[in-house]
């Protein structure tokens, strides 16, 4: 059957996928979603489809840019804000690209034509989730080129909050310009999306960071006006709109307006950087409402020195960096003005010289109050008595938790901070936060969120629990004006940093900061450390599974690898049988915690090294 056919509903593709329905179609085919027969799930399928004979002399620029967008995204494979790639094959000559399949998603031009312009603020809260993953992205060296409504999905998260969850998807035409790759375009032809276009790509330039930001103003302009900002009767009159003409005002942007202005400045050096971007959007949100005047004197009036700090991120990758990838940001409150910047109120001049005395008098009384609650709010605990800590968690932290009763995730647990994590094994880390406009907003959407952001972490340890730390009314602003989200081990300790908090060539103290992915330089039996999946590699960590009750650690290290074979086999992740085997790692940590977890990983039955991030 010829790829693109819209009669393929049942098809089985790779002797594994079948094909359920059609979920769409664009540029590069058709996106299905299928049943994998090998792991009883359901999956989105992507189909490089050709409309004729005359497209089809494209065929080998358009199956190597699948390649491309699968080998991209597979690189922020795990972040929370892009949709995940898990596998690229070929079927009858032509590429499929496996995906996540997204329940309930829909995309941002649907939503608005369905629901109308989006308010400010939650048209910022997507844009601040593109601009994570759209930085880590950057800091890999790829270039989306292709920013737009359409490619911004919003979906319910765990807690079922519609549109909570947003994911930026298609990287059909990224591309990694440093790296010396392949362009799989015609010179001739623009890349990208007409009135979405930043205008130095419009002219022939090259893609950078600051294009796709444009891209981004354009596509928060139509999730608040309901119409790109170069909207145009033909596509040839969208892109001189964005060469030669200014957006037009917008109306309903309110307090997004001047960041909007400073993202679709035409000039790339003079627009506003994506670390100012993160911060002014993240400011949006927390204050929900703010006059356009204030915003604009904030964002366009700030000193050229004083560029407000990025937030330290942290990483949601399958592998680690030595830089940790940008997973949902964490913004403190806005500055307070210091004292020389505010404005003084001069008493009235008074007839009575007693009344005067007994007004100042008044006036200093009040001024020490005022000073002494502040200072009392400012003392305030971040989390409250409980939890006990004097001062905010920071991305990172890793933490010790002492829990009423000694029962785990039963009550509020007491928190120790040990920052460099090299104390007595750590309970857990700090990884991600969730920004409020009140405390009570906090309480109310801050563990959901947290389980959220946390979830692609988790879903590759083996014993682990998230926590939203969650702060008090009186300790909000000391807490930054956010909720904490940490990952605990379940049953125990997780004896290390976790995510991309861990260090390139480092070695595991224990496998419970092992993870779905990871990839390992085996020195011996007990040392294994933690590398980069894009060089050589002796083993791939592939799953877990646990021994029973009764087999104590000495006999588990005779039995783990066998079990491993039964339970997470080679070919069930991709890799051929006739050339890997099954292998396994233990430690002392799970048989303590009682859990009796195994890491089950991948070797060559050879021993010989492996190369390259997959199978």
């Amino acid at each position: 059957m010829p790829s693109g056919s819209t009669s393929g509903v049942g098809r089985v593709v790779a002797g594994r996928y079948q094909l359920l329905n059609r979920l769409g179609s664009g540029g590069m085919g058709h996106v299905w979603l299928a049943h994998d027969r090998g792991l009883a799930c359901e999956v989105a399928l992507k189909e490089v489809a050709f409309a004729g004979p005359a497209e089809a002399e494209e065929r080998e620029a358009r199956v190597a840019r699948a390649r491309a967008e699968a080998r991209h995204a597979a690189g922020l494979r795990g972040h929370p804000h892009v949709v995940t790639v898990h596998d690229v094959l070929e079927h009858e000559g032509l590429p499929w690209i496996v995906m996540e399949y997204v329940p309930g998603a829909v995309d941002m031009r649907q939503l608005v034509d369905r629901r109308g312009p989006l308010p400010p603020a939650e048209a910022a809260r997507a844009g601040l989730a593109v601009l994570d993953a759209l930085t880590a992205g950057h800091e890999r060296g790829v270039m989306h080129r292709d920013v737009k409504p359409a490619n911004i999905l919003l979906a319910p998260d765990r807690t079922g909050a519609p549109h909570a969850r947003v994911l930026l998807t298609d990287y059909g035409i990224s591309v990694r310009p440093d790296a010396g790759e392949t362009r799989y375009t015609m010179a001739s032809v623009l890349v990208g999306t007409a009135g979405y276009l930043a205008p130095e790509r419009a002219k022939g330039g090259p893609p950078t960071p600051a294009a796709d930001l444009f891209s981004l103003g354009c596509t928060l302009y139509f999730a608040v006006e309901g119409q790109g900002p170069f909207e145009r009767a033909s596509a040839l009159a969208q892109v001189t709109a964005v060469v030669m003409e200014e957006p037009r005002p917008p109306v309903r942007a309110g307090a997004l307006e001047p960041v909007l202005r400073a993202m679709l400045a035409k000039d790339p050096a003079l627009r506003i950087p994506a670390a100012e971007a993160e911060a002014e959007l993240a400011r949006i949100i927390a204050a929900g409402t703010e006059s356009p005047t204030r915003t604009r004197t904030d964002v366009l009036a700030r000193p050229s020195g004083g560029r407000a700090p990025a937030p330290v991120p942290h990483a949601n990758g399958s592998g680690p960096s030595p830089a940790p990838a940008t997973a949902p940001h964490a913004f403190g409150p806005p500055p307070t003005p210091g004292a020389g910047g505010r404005r003084q109120i001069r008493p009235r001049v008074v007839q009575c010289a007693l009344a005067g005395a007994l007004g100042l008098v008044l006036a200093l009384v009040g001024v020490r109050y005022a000073t002494a609650h502040r200072a009392a709010d400012r003392a305030a605990p971040p989390y409250g008595e409980a939890v006990g800590l004097s001062a905010p968690l920071k991305d990172g932290d890793c933490v010790l938790a002492d829990w009423p009763g000694s029962v785990r995730f039963q009550g509020t647990p007491r928190l120790t901070v040990d920052p460099g994590c090299g104390g007595r094994p750590p309970d857990g880390q700090v990884m991600a936060f969730v920004p409020a406009a009140s405390a009570a907003e906090a309480r109310r959407l801050g563990p959901g969120s947290c389980q959220e952001r946390t979830h692609a972490v988790r879903e590759r340890l083996a014993d682990v629990r998230g926590l939203a730390v969650v702060p008090t009314d009186a300790g909000f602003a000391a807490a930054g004006r956010r909720t904490a989200c940490l990952v605990l081990g379940a049953h125990g300790p997780v004896y290390g940093p976790l995510g991309g908090h861990r260090a390139v060539g480092s070695s595991f103290a224990d496998t419970a900061t092992m993870e779905k992915g990871d990839c390992l330089d085996v020195r011996s039996n007990r040392d294994a450390r933690l590398v980069a999946c894009g060089g050589p590699h002796d083993e791939v960590v592939v799953g877990f599974t646990r021994l029973g009750p009764g087999v104590t650690l000495a006999q588990a290290r005779t039995l783990s690898d066998t079990a491993c074979a039964r339970d997470v086999p080679p070919p069930a992740n991709g890799f051929d049988a006739s050339v890997y085997e099954a292998a396994s790692w233990t430690s002392e940590g799970p048989w303590k915690s009682g859990t009796h977890l195994v890491v089950c990983a991948v070797r060559k039955q050879n021993g010989g090294t492996m190369e390259g991030s997959g199978p």
